[in-house]
Order: structure tokens, then C-alpha cells, then sequence
């Protein structure tokens, strides 16, 4: 892990043998899928098997892709590419949940039983795998989306496919990033693997900063602020005060994004350093004006990946797909089932019939319907894609509906085009607030925890004590200050502040990373804490 001592020791191992291959291609690939093999391994044991098997499968059909002369099979192909990917990525992450779903629905009681782990254990004829459970492998959907996004680009016609299986799994594979993104896309990280190692000094200027600045963002403001007062709150949000649970969900906001962007800037320097470039996964996401906004600035590598590869597909802001139609109706069907009740089933078929003879009579409208149910189809499946659980569903429904509310607003608020700095802040304010608050769908262990911390902040916020909070949790408070201080700078300051740190001299740079280090590891807890987004 990137915030414990013996990575960097490994991590200095490898470089300095990278340093003496990396003048040869092919030996410089070969390495470094071995050693992003061993860190998987020692990441996730056997699973790695999976990640093998993605590698193999997606190199073969990419490659009978692109010798293809038959668009039906080409078709087919990609299909089956698809198809394989998010099967073993929906047995491993969605099993339970589509289990609990369906025992809901029809009252039933059918059990989650490792049929893979079974199986295996037979083929060795020894126990390796555990059976009663489906434990999810670490980072398999950032490498399963990957290796569609290589099929795909392939089929059409963005990319030409590697022709060795080691340069292949190096790209599936590279540590840096396997195991909590970005999501790299093949058609911007393939083309590099071909290419000589070229680090100069500006690019190991970057990535060192990047490093550090990583190392802050994740030690600092997530860990520090986490373990010595989210954590607290949210384990047992009933015994403070709604104030408290309140602080702790602004608190949070600053926390997953330390957390998420200080591993991707860590995993980005990383690759700077053997002269590669992985894609920017964040731009100052509190900075966001709107909810869509904040999508085009968070997790980048996801929002675009599902926009040019889902939402795209499905029709975009043009029109509605049959895909486009069949999911919606399962959603819908699905909701009518689990709520069960009269004015459901007559309140959906009515707003359907409603849309339905809207669409017909106005193309206008029926553009503005197809549009809007894509919209909210992409967020609600990048919500499931973070966590199996519906309360991930509902969260990524919220974000949906906020931008959808937003698109409609804009076009009647009188303010939409001011420039007045007022108005700028309030828009950043508003919407900060809606995705922190959204976000105890996020942070909230069950939909049980999530009323606890409902009823706390309905019924007891304390104003009387707010200020003994303050007081008590004060150094908490004060790094959280000094976290969104940071994040609100200007770009330009930032921009300073990184040639500063890159014109400065050798000495400078690293009494620099001496004390960043020293600073990190004080604020350092025995209590581990994991990247947010390994979970997912």
C-alpha cells in the first residue's frame, strides 16, 4: 500500500532495475507485467488467476476482431467480450446483491454458494478457496472495464491490438494503478507501451510532486481527520449530537476526496517516473457549479468511460435505444415489485403512458424524455458500480436527478449567465452542499445507519454544545480548514507552487520530501487505513 514503508522499499527495488532494462522495449514490458503480477499477488493471493484470465481473453477476441472481415462477427465478438468481462466482474460484486434482491421480491430464500471456489477446490483437490462466501478481488473493476475498453476500440477502428500478450497484460496489469484506477483506456495508454522510455526532468519533477502531494492529500487530510473524529461519528452516529453528525459529513466530503485523489496522484507520479502517462482523474472537484459539473471534474476516468461507452451507446442527448427501453422497464418493473402497493401500480404505468403520448406528440419533448432517462440510467449504474447494495443505487439516483433538475433550471434562473463572484460562490456552495449531503448514501454502512444519522440531525442538532465540538475536536477541525483552503486555491496559485517545487534545487527537493514524511508519518495511526475505493 502507498502509505506503508514497505512499498517504497519495494518500489525502490524495481526502479533500480528498471533504470537498467528500460532502454530495451520488450524487456522493459516483460518486467514490468512480472512485478505488477507479484503486487497483485501479494495484493489479492489467487485471485489473480481472474486478472490472467481477463488478460487472456480479451487479447485473443481483440486480436480474431481485428483480422475480422465480417461485421456480424466482429459484432459477435465484441459482444462476447463484453458479456465475459461483466459476467465474472457481476459473480464476484453483484452475487449477493441480486440474491437479497430477488429472496425480497418473491419471498424467497435461496442462499450465495462459491460454485467458482467449488470448483476449484476440486480441480486441486485440495481446500484453497472458501465456499460459504464471494469474497470481491481487488481492482477487478477498474482492470474489467479496461479490458472492454480494449475490445471496443478495437471493434471500432480506434486501435490497432498489441501484438504480444506480455505487452498486453502489462497494460491490463501496471501496478501504479490496478488496483484502485484511473481507469486507463486503451487507446491513450497502448500506444505508449510501443514506445521508447523517454523521463525527462520536468516529468520527474512532476511525478515526485505528485507523489508527495498524494502522500498529504491521503495521510493528512483523509486519515487524520478519519481516525480522529468521522470514524468516531459514524460508527455510532446516535451518540452525538446532529451538529456533529453534520461536521462529520462535511468532514467526510474532504476525506474521500483525499483519499480517492491522493492515490491517483501517487499512481500518476509513479508512472511519471518509468515514463508513463496515466489519464488525470481529478480537477478541483469542489470547484463544481452544478452537479454535472462535478461529474465532468470527479473521477474522470469513470464519468467519461461511462459516458463514451454506456451512455453514448444507450443514444446520448439524441434519442432512446431498445437497451435504452429494456433497462429502464426492469428498473421500473423491479420498483413496482418491491414496493408492492396500489398507488405504485397505478402511479407508475401512468406517468409511463403520460411520457409515452408527450413523445408522440412533440419530438421536441421526446428528445428531452430520451435524453433525461439516459442521463439517469448512467448514474444509477455508476452507482451500482461503486458498491452492490441499493443504497448505492439510490446515491447515484440523487446525483441523476440533480443533474437532470439542473439542466431544466438553468434554462429559466435569471442568473445563469451572471459573472458576478456572488453568484459564482453561491453556485459552488449549493452544489458542495448537495453532493456532501447526498453522500451519507455513500459513507452510510446500511439504510438502518443512515436513519440513525437522519434522526440525529432532525431531531438533535445540540446548537447549545456545537461550540464545545469545535473546542474538543479542534485540530481536526483545522486541518479540515486548511484541506479546503488548499483545494479552493486558485490554479494559478497551484500552478506556482508546483514550478516553484520544480526549479528549486536537488538539496531542496529532498529536505522537502523529508519533512513531508515526517509530518505523514506523525500524523500516522496504528489504526490502517485502507484506500476508500479498494472496496470497489
Amino acid at each position: 500500500m502507498f502509505t506503508q514503508v514497505d512499498f517504497w522499499l519495494f518500489f525502490t527495488g524495481v526502479y533500480v532495475i528498471f533504470a537498467s532494462i528500460y532502454k530495451k522495449i520488450a524487456l522493459r514490458n516483460a518486467y514490468l507485467f512480472a512485478i505488477s503480477l507479484l503486487f497483485y499477488y501479494k495484493t489479492s493471493g489467487l485471485f489473480i488467476g481472474i486478472l490472467i484470465f481477463s488478460t487472456l481473453v480479451d487479447f485473443f477476441i481483440g486480436r480474431t476482431i481485428y483480422n475480422s472481415k465480417s461485421n456480424v462477427k466482429r459484432k459477435v465478438l465484441v459482444v462476447t467480450s463484453v458479456c465475459i468481462n461483466l459476467l465474472v466482474l457481476c459473480y464476484f460484486k453483484y452475487a449477493y446483491f441480486f440474491t437479497d434482491s430477488f429472496n425480497y421480491l418473491f419471498h424467497s430464500d435461496l442462499k450465495v454458494f462459491n460454485w467458482l471456489a467449488h470448483w476449484g477446490n476440486g480441480f486441486a483437490s485440495q481446500s484453497y478457496f472458501t465456499v460459504d462466501k464471494i469474497i470481491l478481488p481487488v481492482g477487478i473493476s477498474f482492470y474489467t472495464f479496461q479490458t472492454i475498453s480494449y475490445s471496443v476500440d478495437i471493434y471500432r477502428g480506434n486501435l490497432k491490438p498489441l501484438k504480444s500478450i506480455v505487452d498486453f497484460g502489462f497494460f491490463v496489469s501496471f501496478f501504479p494503478q490496478l488496483v484502485a484506477g484511473p481507469i486507463v483506456r486503451a487507446e491513450s495508454f497502448v500506444p505508449q507501451i510501443t514506445k521508447p522510455t523517454e523521463v525527462s526532468v520536468s516529468d520527474f519533477n512532476r511525478g515526485t510532486f505528485m507523489i508527495l502531494k498524494g502522500l498529504i492529500k491521503k495521510m493528512i487530510f483523509a486519515d487524520f481527520i478519519a481516525m480522529h473524529f468521522l470514524d468516531r461519528v459514524f460508527d455510532a452516529p446516535e451518540m452525538f449530537s446532529g451538529f456533529a453528525n453534520v461536521m462529520a459529513m462535511i468532514g467526510y466530503s474532504l476525506q474521500i476526496y483525499g483519499d480517492f485523489s491522493g492515490y491517483t496522484d501517487i499512481a500518476i507520479g509513479l508512472a511519471l517516473l518509468m515514463g508513463f502517462e496515466l489519464p488525470k482523474n481529478f480537477d478541483s472537484p469542489y470547484k463544481a457549479t452544478s452537479a454535472g459539473n462535478f461529474w465532468r471534474r470527479w473521477h474522470i476516468s469513470l464519468s467519461t468511460w461511462l459516458r463514451d461507452y454506456l451512455y453514448i451507446p444507450l443514444g446520448g442527448n439524441r434519442k432512446g435505444t431498445t437497451a435504452t427501453y429494456i433497462i429502464i422497464a426492469i428498473i421500473l418493473g423491479g420498483v413496482m415489485l418491491a414496493f408492492g402497493n396500489t398507488f405504485v401500480y397505478i402511479m407508475i404505468p401512468t406517468l409511463v403512458l403520460a411520457a409515452v403520448a408527450a413523445a408522440y406528440v412533440s419530438p421536441v419533448i421526446r428528445n428531452h424524455i430520451n435524453t433525461n432517462i439516459n442521463v439517469m440510467l448512467t448514474m444509477l449504474i455508476g452507482g451500482l458500480w461503486h458498491g452492490a447494495s441499493w443504497k448505492f443505487v439510490i446515491w447515484g439516483g440523487l446525483n441523476g436527478v440533480g443533474i437532470v433538475t439542473y439542466k431544466f433550471w438553468r434554462k429559466i434562473s435569471p442568473y445563469e449567465n451572471s459573472k458576478h463572484w456572488l453568484v459564482h460562490a453561491w453556485k459552488v456552495f449549493f452544489t458542495f452542499l448537495f453532493i456532501t449531503f447526498t453522500r451519507i448514501y455513500f459513507r452510510g454502512e446500511s439504510m438502518d445507519h443512515i436513519q440513525r444519522w437522519y434522526h440525529q440531525v432532525a431531531n438533535n442538532m445540540d446548537w447549545v454544545h456545537a461550540w464545545d465540538i469545535l473546542v474538543n475536536y479542534q485540530m481536526v477541525f483545522w486541518v479540515m480548514l486548511l484541506g479546503y483552503i488548499a483545494h479552493w486555491l486558485p490554479y494559478s496559485t497551484k500552478d506556482k507552487i508546483e514550478e516553484l517545487y520544480g526549479k528549486s534545487p536537488a538539496p531542496v527537493k529532498v529536505v522537502l520530501a523529508a519533512v513531508v514524511g515526517v509530518i505523514c508519518y506523525q500524523a500516522f495511526s496504528t489504526d490502517f487505513q485502507p484506500f476508500i475505493y479498494f472496496q470497489f
